[in-house]
């Protein structure tokens, strides 16, 4: 049988009808994506995330974006002559860090990505609005404590990240607001928090996300990222994983590098009421589509 256009349409129309299941299972539920890192390096594979964030919206699902930026982040301070250091992963961030952090995170891709969300969602009315932590108390955070070993003396000692915060409490009042309007609005947060006293930190976008979807009770958690998903010791993709399987991959070395927090991230939504978090490659395009709304999924699955 020759690949007509006409033959391409009854299989796409086949598609549809085999994600019925899958549609009904997501609608009117809340689902959390971490967008971030070189997954949002080109603009063309970033306007078809948000097309497809505006697909799921109009799908009955309730997309809430958490965007990261730590190249873009570094590429601004490479320009202002300002060198970065990274403790376990975390950006060391004095004053004028914060400042440039913000600028980028708050200002530029922020209002980008909600920029490429109302684009791709003009016909239907479909709106992306950008927001940080800072707005309506939406996270409060204090200042992240790291610990790190002196290798002559083997002793632990304080390490001062600077601006950097860990999430204390979630006020999910100004999402639900946006999530439930009779208006199609998408949230789009950047992962920057104020203190009680009225500082502002910067916050992983990871730790945002688990954080976010945790207090809005999310069915799902995206973790958009640059790889397939949790490998096995001979490289292989890791479907699913349990919370206590997640747990011995990071002790047994199974999980390295950058894996290990975004595990450790998808264990604490998962034990906070989040029904499931998937790992899953950002770049290849329509992943979050393949994911929610085929039995074959995309990534590696974490559940209780």
């Amino acid at each position: 049988m020759t690949d007509t256009p006409a033959e391409q349409g009854w299989a796409t129309a086949k598609t549809l009808a085999e994600s019925l299941p899958y549609i009904q299972i997501y609608d009117r539920e809340t689902v959390v994506i971490k967008y971030g890192g070189h997954a949002m390096g080109e603009e063309s594979v970033a306007k078809l995330f948000a097309a497809d964030v505006v697909l799921l919206k109009m799908l009955g699902v309730h997309p809430v974006v958490v965007h990261g930026g730590g190249p873009q982040i570094s590429a601004m301070l490479d320009k202002a002559g300002v060198k970065s250091t990274f403790v376990d992963g975390l950006r060391v961030t004095d004053a004028a860090t914060m400042e440039v952090a913000e600028m980028v995170l708050s200002g530029a891709i922020n209002k980008e990505i909600a920029n490429w969300i109302t684009q791709a969602g003009a016909e239907a009315d479909v709106r992306g609005v950008g927001l940080s932590g800072k707005d309506a108390r939406l996270i409060t955070v204090e200042k992240a404590k790291r610990t790190k070993k002196d290798p002559d003396s083997q002793i632990e000692q304080v390490v001062d990240l600077g601006y950097v915060g860990e999430p204390t409490r979630i006020d999910p009042k100004l999402l639900e607001a946006l999530i439930y309007a009779e208006e199609d609005y998408i949230p789009v947060v950047a992962p920057i928090g104020v203190s009680v006293e009225g500082e502002t930190y910067n916050i992983n976008a990871d730790t945002v996300a688990g954080a976010l979807a945790g207090a809005l009770n999310a069915k799902r958690m995206l973790l958009l990222t640059d790889v397939a998903g949790v490998l096995d010791k001979n490289g292989e993709l890791i479907r699913q994983m349990t919370v206590a399987e997640a747990r011995a991959a990071i002790a047994g070395g199974v999980a390295t590098g950058g894996m290990i927090p975004k595990l450790e991230t998808a264990i604490d939504a998962v034990e906070s009421g989040v029904e499931a978090v998937v790992i899953l490659d950002g770049r290849r395009p329509h992943a979050m589509l393949v994911e929610l709304f085929t039995e074959h999924g995309a990534g590696t699955m974490i559940r209780p």
